[in-house]
């Protein structure tokens, strides 16, 4: 969901690639007022041999010229030119649901899951709130659960690709009114760092509310924050392409499995170490690890929310420690990662599970542990948090927080339940409670410069990061022994 200070941002955006669908007015041939780069410079080698394109740029200027009067207009003339642009409602960024998969650890049939129909731990869930949450949705009209995914001019192809740095949306992912949509459509283009920040980084609510390593930060870094974008310049579509509008990525605060990620081997194919122990370790350490020391270097970002402190009259609002519609939080900076076995693989909290409000229940638990091969030591962000729960069915439970009677207008859980049991299909008893969550955040943005890596101190000796045990050592490796 976005709050009041996410949508007076400038526009809320999709992931890196999205809809390349925005080009002109039925005109087959348009002028570029730019004049192609040299052969010489469109390949720029980087880290393994790996090339990053330079783009030329294409001057849509000329060719979108029309007076629009709806978002959907715009949307039909870049398909005029990119029928092809279409593919994106397959995707997961518009559908908000994934591929059929079966999720590991659970049996039963495969199963599709997305944003659309899983409850998390900051925001809850999406099912009963899409007058709040669909503004990130890269569509217009979201509104409720009639909504019609077939119609393809409600794909918003600017919200990836113009760069105006003026596009907003509103209610249901519709731009604001007064929104210049002709000036817009001129200005797309590749999708720009901010065209996807503008939803990751503010997902959930707010900054950083999510995601320990993207905020609006990663828009213009310096290279000590992130070396690919601050020291070689990439575009999230350098990493996150996107044949047919299938963005490549994964985000296992949704998704359970990797077949569609992207990997740091994906462009450093070969260990780079001049040190065979440093190359003796990616059996056992994700490169993630040692290189991303720290996430939330420059921004805070949420480590815990309790809901149950919600709907306090006397409180004073503080976007960092407390609001009255949402409850009490923490916030870190510069924070050090918790470090699991990870597999490539999660375990997933589905809607009406069975829990045990006396302990934590992991949404996504990583897979992986000492014993499996395939599995390496990865750094975490864990949000930690108290939400709500059926106390008569003893499974968490999602209210209607946005819109008309939920809990964010009327501050009455039972309601709120009431109104979320209608949404979800899920039986309310009339009981609630508030119980303790977790979700994990594998970290794989914010790399540092290779001079800031992890060095050997810091795992290893008596100020070591890792808890050695935990991660099912004896001790120290380097005086206990390795892994089986």
């Amino acid at each position: 969901m976005a709050d009041g200070k996410a949508t007076s941002m400038r526009s809320p955006w999709i992931l890196a690639s999205a809809l390349a669908v925005v080009v002109g007015a039925g005109v087959a041939a348009a002028v570029a007022t730019r004049t192609p780069p040299p052969a010489s410079a469109v390949e720029q080698p980087h880290a393994s041999g790996f090339t990053r394109k330079l783009r030329p740029h294409f001057d849509h200027a000329p060719v979108m010229t029309e007076k629009f009067e709806t978002p959907q207009a715009v949307t039909l003339a870049c398909l005029r030119c990119h029928p092809d642009a279409a593919k994106v409602m397959k995707s997961s960024h518009w559908l908000w649901l994934g591929e059929e998969v079966s999720i590991p650890g659970r049996t039963g049939a495969p199963v599709r899951i997305g944003k659309k129909n899983v409850i998390n731990n900051f925001c809850i869930a999406t099912t009963g709130n899409e007058i709040s949450c669909m503004k990130c949705h890269a569509g217009y009209g979201w509104v409720d659960q009639d909504f019609d995914f077939s119609k393809r001019e409600n794909v918003d192809c600017l919200v990836c690709h113009e760069g105006t740095n003026s596009y907003v949306k509103g209610v249901g992912g519709v731009p604001v009114k007064g929104t210049d949509l002709l000036a817009a459509a001129k200005s797309v283009g590749t999708p720009r760092r901010d065209n996807c920040l503008g939803c990751h980084a503010y997902g959930g609510g707010g900054q950083g509310v999510k995601h320990g390593d993207l905020d609006s930060s990663l828009a213009h870094p310096f290279e000590e924050e992130d070396v690919h974008i601050g020291r070689h310049k990439f575009l999230c579509v350098d990493c996150h392409r996107a044949p047919d509008h299938q963005i490549q990525g994964r985000a296992f605060s949704v998704s359970v499995e990797d077949t569609h990620g992207v990997a740091c081997t994906d462009c450093h194919v070969k260990p780079e170490h001049r040190d065979e122990r440093l190359n003796a370790h990616l059996r056992s350490i994700a490169c993630q690890t040692c290189h991303i020391p720290s996430y939330a270097g420059k921004l805070p970002t949420k480590a815990t929310w309790d809901w149950s402190k919600a709907g306090d009259p006397k409180r004073v609002d503080d976007q960092h420690h407390y609001l009255k519609i949402k409850g009490e939080f923490t916030y870190e900076a510069d924070a050090l990662p918790e470090y699991r076995w990870f597999d490539g693989t999660v375990g997933r909290y589905l809607i009406g599970d069975k829990i045990d409000p006396s302990k934590t229940t992991v949404l996504n638990p990583p897979r992986g542990d000492i014993t499996e091969a395939g599995a390496k030591i990865w750094p975490f962000k864990i949000h930690r948090a108290k939400q709500p729960y059926d106390a008569g069915n003893d499974y968490l439970f999602p209210p209607v927080t946005g819109g008309k009677g939920g809990y964010w207008t009327t501050f009455e859980w039972d309601s709120a339940f009431r109104l979320g049991a209608k949404a979800s299909n899920l039986p309310y008893s009339g009981r609630y409670g508030f119980a303790p969550t977790e979700m994990y955040w594998p970290l794989s943005h914010m790399v540092a410069p290779k001079e800031k890596a992890l060095g050997c101190t810091d795992c290893h000796g008596d100020h070591s990061r890792f808890d050695w045990k935990l991660l099912g050592y004896a001790g120290d490796p380097i005086k206990t022994g390795g892994r089986p």
